[in-house]
């Protein structure tokens, strides 16, 4: 099939300014394009700065909720637009008006500048901010027209990926690769648990991080080939990031990748779903129950 490359645009955003932010979210798509890539990955909510919305201030919160912008705006239709141009597609990440409360989404623009899908955010951080917004109800993957061929893509955003439901629902839906737009700290446990989302579920995973201090980079892409041919155990990480800003460009053999997951024994093939009904269980015992926590 392929070589499939992803930009992970690791970028500062310029606070609630998102003429701004719309500015130089062009100007990395068009870089990305320039370096080959096929997709450009912005980090989490670029229209307004994700740590811009974190404040806690009451202001703050009321400003975030005037500045959110629907999948049909100016903002986004830019995008498709550029899209079109470059002939890239763009995963563009926004807080998008809602019914009651805004979302935390990112949209799929394709090369023709069509949007494929959007994708909100199942697990808010109930904990904080984002305990706000309205969560999302479910988990897509689309086809996405590439110069290579479709390719089978899903998304999940931030916390989304602390929790292995999230990955493995989008597995089973025919993921080949899951786009993360995101906005934390990535230290070793996270960057070692995103490895191993890849690795069990024999999907590609690419994420896409604030640079310093936003947060601390480390935008990472991973494959999900383990082993070789040979049995030999290899490294999947295909690019990882310094805490700067800048572009990351990680090439995914997709021609190995689909012969891989044929072969090998992850995956959804030898999975026993009937002995995991514990899994839709409402109820949370102690010590997990929390006050602000939404079923």
């Amino acid at each position: 099939m392929g070589i499939l490359r992803i930009a992970l645009l690791q970028a500062l955003p310029a606070g609630w300014n998102q003429e701004a932010n719309l500015t130089k979210g062009e100007s990395l798509c068009r870089s990305a394009q320039g370096m080959g890539a096929d997709i450009a990955l912005f980090p989490e909510m670029w229209n307004i700065g994700y740590r811009f919305f974190e404040s806690s201030e009451p202001e703050s919160q009321d400003r975030w909720k005037a500045e959110a912008i629907a999948t049909d705006s100016a903002f986004v239709r830019r995008f498709r637009e550029l899209a079109r141009e470059l002939n890239i597609a763009i995963a563009v990440t926004y807080l998008q008006e809602w019914d009651q409360a805004p979302r935390n989404s990112v949209s799929l623009i394709d090369r023709h500048g069509e949007v494929l899908m959007t994708y909100a955010k199942v697990h808010p951080c109930e904990f904080a901010s984002e305990a706000a917004l309205t969560p999302g109800d479910g988990f897509q993957v689309c086809a996405l027209d590439t110069e290579i061929g479709n390719v089978q893509i899903g998304a999940m955003i931030c916390y989304d990926r602390e929790f292995p439901e999230s990955a493995r629902v989008l597995m089973i839906h025919g993921a080949e690769i899951i786009l993360t737009p995101n906005s934390c700290t990535l230290e070793h446990h996270r960057l070692g648990q995103f490895k191993a989302r890849a690795y069990e579920n024999m999907v590609g995973l690419a994420m896409a991080n604030y640079a310093a201090p936003h947060c601390n980079g480390h935008s990472i892409a991973v494959d999900p080939i383990a082993f070789g041919e040979d049995g030999t155990s290899r490294n999947t990480v295909l690019v990882e990031a310094g805490e700067e800003e800048g572009i990351s460009v990680a090439e995914f053999d997709m021609t190995a990748i689909r012969d891989y997951r044929r072969r090998q024994s992850w995956g959804n093939a030898y999975r026993k779903p009937r002995a995991y009904e514990a899994l839709t269980i409402l109820d949370v015992r102690e010590p997990f129950v929390r006050s602000d926590s939404r079923r």
